[in-house]
């Protein structure tokens, strides 16, 4: 293995929180309503009223959760500031909804849970938050010290859970810490303030004992200023690489860290002529419908990219804030290029690890930045040729039938018809089929249009995470699920509650689909993955909400439109065809690779 580790600058920004936790009296030397100064009134807040003052000042608006009574004093004191306080159905769909929200606005999300199983209740959404990369910051309830080892009500202590993982700083979470004394607030603030700050994701645990949640602070404090650094490619990197692209052919890959650079991605791609492909996670940032786009790798992804790497053999890949992981890539050796990958990422653990063995030439920078200073260097002439030709993904073209089950991949070409070119609505795909199906078949021409989760997967983030971002857009978002992740939450109540206008289109086969198919295509028959008929539309009227049954393909126009044009929260309920194939090939075969698989055995 060649690695090539190269060092980066650092631009140093500075931030200030403002000069205070607590709301500045207007004139310290006036008394207050009652006597005192508003500097005495600010130092007797409780430790709950500081930490939310905290977040407050850091961005949070939204805080979803469960009630219970460990967190019940810290509930009430969100409940009273300008926070917007959400109470979903379980922790894990408030988690998921969190994730979701921090992407559609790009501020950090709170969710709270009370002691014992709301912990462990929202830990799968959670690790979702942090695969995804968002911001979300847990407030959670522990049991006061004294009552530790006692058999407290739903005890939060090291006799009952794990303390290691959950409410200490690692592959969970990047800060976490369980507050003993008001005197921890003002670091515990810096800790936030400053992941936070930082580009990329974040992902606190704050558990506060209960009673210390009302506990007067003993003295009012500020935030102080501090300076983080954002990484950028020092000038020799950028030299190297306007040598390597000017005088090799490249492709480009692209992921879901480059988001914010699509502008860029596409400067670059035009003055080349370099050919485009993105990750499952990356559909949109670069336009699907551009000449030199070759399509989606990893799951469900396209042939024409796997034909374009058989054919044109590139002599590098320049991959834009992507791991390259399993979902990605399959690890696929036929995605090498001859001479390796020109690896950009804000994490500098990423380059290398999925091609180990690959001629790797690391650059940590955040994406944007690094284009930029690439752009201005590159030359206008190359000393070799682009492609004229490029492989495509193949067109959804498909007649529509007017009897008999729909048909999914018609059903994602009337989806792509009246929603995603009939509507500026966010698309969110589930775990699932839904998955499979969405990213394959569907469209986008500019990011910020489709999200799925590929690293955790977790059956029911789209489900409860559509919530989340439908809040936060404060417009439409549409989720397309399967039965069994519909099966699994019941925040459409939440949706009912708070008027939010997220969209479910359930592809309802009556069966985990995908594990029905991937099983035998594994050579496991006979396993049972059925579930009994539900009737979706009536059970989002039952709590509320509107819903429509789709029978027919003949029906989906109507029912999309309906979906759409609605001002709550509106199911799509689709029965679907369960024979046609979804194209999760490359994930079978990977899994096969991976020894899973029925071995014949000989007489």
């Amino acid at each position: 293995m060649s690695l090539t580790n190269t060092k980066s600058n650092y631009t140093s920004v500075e931030y200030s929180a403002g000069s205070s936790i607590f709301s500045p009296p207007t004139d310290s030397s006036e008394p207050s309503s009652n006597g005192q100064s508003s500097q005495l009134e600010a130092a007797q807040q409780t430790v709950g009223e500081a930490v939310v003052k905290v977040l407050e000042n850091l961005g949070v608006r939204d805080a979803f959760g469960v009630s219970g009574g460990g967190i019940g004093p810290l509930w009430a004191t969100l409940d009273r500031s300008p926070i917007q306080v959400l109470h979903f159905r379980h922790e894990s769909g408030a988690a998921f909804a969190a994730c979701e929200a921090h992407f559609a606005s790009g501020r950090p999300v709170v969710v709270f849970t009370t002691t014992g199983p709301g912990i462990t209740n929202v830990l799968t959404g959670l690790f979702a938050a942090r695969g995804e990369g968002a911001k979300v910051i847990l407030l959670s309830a522990a049991t006061p010290s004294g009552n530790r080892g006692r058999w407290a009500c739903q005890e939060t202590s090291a006799h009952t859970m794990p303390i290691s993982g959950i409410f200490t700083s690692g592959a969970l979470f990047n800060y976490a810490t369980t507050v003993e004394s008001g005197d921890e607030i003002p670091e515990i603030s810096r800790r936030l303030a400053l992941g936070l700050a930082q580009p990329g994701g974040f992902v606190a645990h704050i558990s506060i004992p209960t009673p210390l949640q009302m506990t007067p602070l003993k003295a009012q404090f500020s935030l102080p200023e501090f300076s983080y650094s954002v990484p950028t490619a020092g000038e020799e990197a950028i030299a190297e690489c306007v040598r390597l692209f000017s005088e090799e052919s490249f492709a480009i890959w692209v992921g879901f860290g480059a988001r914010h650079a699509a502008q860029e991605i596409l400067e670059l791609a035009e003055r080349t002529g370099a050919a485009v492909m993105t990750s499952p996670r990356g559909k949109g940032i670069f336009p699907e419908n551009h000449p030199q786009y070759l399509g989606v790798t990893g799951f469900s992804g396209h042939e024409s990219v796997l034909k374009y790497m058989q054919e044109k053999h590139p002599q590098r890949i320049l991959v834009l804030g992507t791991r390259l992981g399993e979902p990605t890539s399959f690890w696929n050796p036929l995605m090498v290029p001859a001479s390796g990958f020109v690896h950009v990422d804000i994490d500098p653990e990423v380059p290398g690890v999925a091609y180990p063995s690959v001629p790797t030439f690391s650059i940590h920078s955040e994406v944007k930045v690094f284009l930029k200073n690439l752009l201005k260097h590159l030359p206008e002439r190359l000393n070799w040729s682009p492609t004229s030709t490029l492989p495509h993904p193949e067109s959804n073209a498909i007649a529509p039938h007017t009897d008999g089950l729909v048909r999914p991949d018609a059903l994602m070409n009337a989806i792509q018809r009246f929603i995603v070119e009939g509507s500026d609505a966010l698309i969110m795909a589930e775990a699932g089929n839904s998955f499979a199906w969405a990213t394959n078949l569907l469209r986008f021409t500019q990011p910020g249009r489709y999200r799925i989760s590929t690293g955790v997967g977790a059956m029911g983030h789209a489900v409860t995470g559509v919530v989340g971002a439908a809040l936060a857009r404060n417009g439409k978002v549409v989720a397309i699920v399967g039965d069994g992740a519909m099966l699994m939450n019941n925040e459409i109540s939440t949706a009912v509650r708070f008027q939010i206008p997220a969209v479910w289109i359930v592809l309802n086969d009556g069966r985990y689909n995908m594990c029905a198919q991937g099983m035998s295509l594994q050579g496991f028959k006979g396993v049972d993955t059925t579930i009994p008929t539900a009737d979706f539309a009536m059970y989002a009227k039952a709590m509320g909400a509107d819903g429509v049954r789709v029978e027919t393909e003949s029906d989906l126009e109507l029912a999309l439109k309906k979906a759409i044009s609605s001002t709550g929260p509106f199911v799509v309920d689709v029965t679907i065809d369960s024979s046609r194939p979804a194209p999760i090939g490359g994930r079978i075969r990977s899994l096969i690779k991976q020894g899973a698989i029925l071995e014949s055995k000989g007489e």
